[in-house]
């Protein structure tokens, strides 16, 4: 494949319409200047493929040319279709941050849709803010920088810490993590410790997550009454927000068939710049509690990133 670069760059001064190619676009913090699709949302610049565009030619026996689909950036060289959310493309002095990966087609408002009744965009169309501007041209090359979306899972309890017993909750949440990620559009990273029932290891692994900045934490254990439940007695403190409603939803979806649920003392909310999830230590509190912060998890992880999918 080709070095990645700039194809062709293409604007337009109404949505809808096709893309006209220019010489030189200059990207603000709204997104590329006399552009219809730049403003204070978040797709602020399209990407697609030239490759993509010239398989869409030759199936329809048609010659679309670049900025036909409203592609603000024709790419060449790089395979778009690998491409996770948050990852960044470096253009020159640009900095572009993808948010969001296809969209909904708009048919009749479609130029390219009005013609040849479908359009690759809302498949294959990569969507951007810009996180830093400048100008740049075409044939500019493009560094395309990956992202991970970073995931600590910490387990507290003396007796898993000591061998004594599996720790279970820690690799539940994993497992139930990796399942709900598994063809979303998201590199996830995840790791896991193992401390024992004490405030000033996890203190420790505390000022860990200030320092490496994990977008998502879960905790599990501790969240009891006894006197080695302190789990939310160190977090509670130091958290910037919190969030009681997905835990206060939790407590009373389950505790009405079993009203134990509704002694613990879980909590979510944001502690430096990740979110974090103190939760049960038991395996089958794990599932139940999973299964309702996956609801919530993806569009958590844009609010906390100031991206406004709305």
């Amino acid at each position: 494949m080709k070095e990645p670069k700039v194809f062709s760059l293409n604007i337009s001064e109404e949505k809808g319409a096709i893309k006209n190619p220019v010489q030189k676009v200059f990207f603000d913090k709204k997104g590329i200047v006399g552009d219809a699709h730049a403003g204070s949302w978040h797709r602020q610049v399209s990407l697609l493929a030239k490759e993509r565009i010239d398989v869409f030619s030759k199936e329809e026996k048609k010659n679309i040319k670049p900025g036909e689909f409203a592609e603000n950036i024709t790419t060449q060289g790089i395979d778009l279709s690998g491409v996770s959310l948050l990852d960044r493309f470096k253009i020159g002095p640009v900095l572009l941050e993808v948010v969001q990966i296809g969209k909904k087609c708009h048919g009749r408002s479609c130029a390219i849709f009005q013609e040849i009744g479908r359009c690759v965009m809302p498949k294959e169309g990569i969507f951007c803010r810009v996180l830093k501007g400048g100008q740049i041209r075409i044939n500019d090359p493009i560094n395309y920088i990956p992202q991970e979306l970073n995931i600590k899972i910490i387990t507290l309890s003396d007796r898993a810490s000591l061998g004594e017993y599996e720790d279970k909750s820690g690799p539940k949440i994993a497992e139930l993590l990796e399942k709900f990620f598994q063809g979303r559009p998201w590199k996830i990273k995840l790791s896991r410790v193992l401390i024992p029932d004490s405030k000033s290891r996890l203190l420790q692994e505390i000022r860990k997550i200030k320092k490496d900045k994990p977008e998502i934490v879960f905790t599990t254990g501790g969240t009891g009454i006894g006197a080695k439940d302190i789990t939310p007695d160190v977090i509670k403190p130091l958290l910037k927000l919190e969030l009681p409603g997905i835990m206060d939803f939790i407590r009373l979806k389950y505790g009405k068939n079993n009203p134990r649920a509704l002694i613990s003392r879980s909590l979510s909310g944001v502690l430096g710049e990740s979110l974090i999830f103190v939760l049960p230590g038991s395996e089958k509190a794990i599932v139940e509690y999973m299964a309702e912060i996956v609801k919530i998890l993806e569009h958590s992880i844009f609010m906390q990133k100031n991206i406004n999918i709305h």
